[in-house]
């Protein structure tokens, strides 16, 4: 899983439409592509490898990354 931030809505789309085109490019064909309108949150399903490109405040929002850490709280764990 990639996890990426963008400065703005058009910045998210910017670096979303280049990964999209790389992997293209790269003979993939056109991955699998959520939230490509709103800006805030774009996933990009590129098989073995998921891109997240947020906005700094969906990204701090969700915190994926929170979900590899060692250091969650035994009262927010899933069971």
């Amino acid at each position: 899983m990639v996890v990426a931030s963008g400065r703005s809505d058009r910045h998210v789309a910017a670096i979303s439409d280049r990964v999209i085109r790389a992997l293209k490019d790269a003979g993939y064909g056109r991955a699998p592509v959520e939230g490509e309108r709103a800006g805030d949150w774009v996933l990009i399903d590129a098989g073995n490898v998921i891109v997240h490109v947020f906005r700094p405040e969906v990204r701090a929002f969700y915190r994926l990354e929170r979900m590899w850490s060692d250091d969650i709280p035994s009262d927010q764990a899933v069971i």
